[in-house]
């Protein structure tokens, strides 16, 4: 056993410690990375969603967007609290207490709404017949896993409600582990002073990114976000093209039929340069 200082007391570490919070969040890290070049190099075809909207898009509509914008607000709320240092939100003026109530009210939020999406999304793939026929054991895992973190992660959120000012602060605790990972010197006294809860949370979260390149969510790293800002594509033009298929029937003596002029967009052109 080994003794350390965090958060104001002494922590005594042990094997298991060490293990937990210094080495299994490389062994992570290391999987999630080469999971995903592996999945790249020799599953291509397999990298998607497997969409089953053809088969039920009443309560995918509502599931759906519920789930991804809820946790959209889940990551960016974890962005918040694990990547900002209490320092720095103290010395814009912003108060503990202010913090704590924002962030226990959106975490709130964001929790329940991804809770109520996953929900919805496993009834519709339970009572859906084909959908149903369609899933995999993979799928299964993943929606374990899946859920449980967020389950867990909102246990962490309503605690500090019922706990009030006597709950844990994390951001003395797990911010400082998880920030300490990025400079390869993991604060692994700090983690292991933070509550149960936090632990679990955790180690289902790190399950989760090992699992990741394996499973359908791999979709995340490459969701098209530049349809958003992608113009409209023309597949026919019908005018007259005064270049081109035009130009090639007018000098072989031919009228190019109407409505059938190939035209270019800006997104094919530039890939064919």
């Amino acid at each position: 056993m080994l003794a350390f200082e965090a958060a104001g007391s002494a922590v005594e570490l042990s094997a298991l410690d060490i293990v937990l919070w210094g080495v299994l969040p490389y062994v992570m890290v290391v999987l999630l990375v080469g999971g995903l070049i592996w999945r790249y190099k020799y599953d291509q075809f397999g990298w998607t969603t497997r969409s089953s909207q053809l088969y039920e898009s009443r309560l995918l509509r509502i599931a759906s967007p519920l789930f991804h914008f809820g946790l959209l607000a889940v990551i960016a709320g974890h962005f918040f609290g694990l990547v900002i240092p209490m320092v720095w939100t103290q010395a814009v003026g912003m108060s503990q207490e202010f913090y704590h109530f924002n962030a226990l009210l959106v975490g709130g939020v964001a929790g329940v709404g991804t809770l109520g999406g996953i929900i919805l999304l496993i009834y519709r793939r339970r009572t859906t017949g084909p959908v149903f026929m369609a899933t995999t054991n993979n799928d299964k895992t993943m929606y374990v896993v899946l859920t449980a973190a967020i389950v867990f992660g909102l246990w962490t959120t309503l605690a500090s409600v019922f706990e009030g000012e006597h709950g844990h602060n994390y951001r003395e605790t797990v911010a400082p582990w998880f920030r300490s990972l990025f400079v390869f010197q993991p604060d692994i006294a700090a983690m292991a002073a933070a509550p149960f809860s936090f632990h679990l949370h955790t180690l289902v979260g790190m399950t989760l990114f090992v699992i990741w390149p394996f499973t359908r969510l791999v979709h995340a790293f490459t969701a098209p976000f530049h349809y958003l800002f992608r113009p409209y594509i023309v597949y026919r033009s019908r005018d007259r093209d005064a270049s081109g298929a035009g130009a090639a029937a007018r000098s072989s003596g031919t009228a190019a039929r109407r409505g059938w002029s190939a035209v270019g967009t800006r997104d094919r052109d530039t890939r064919n340069r």
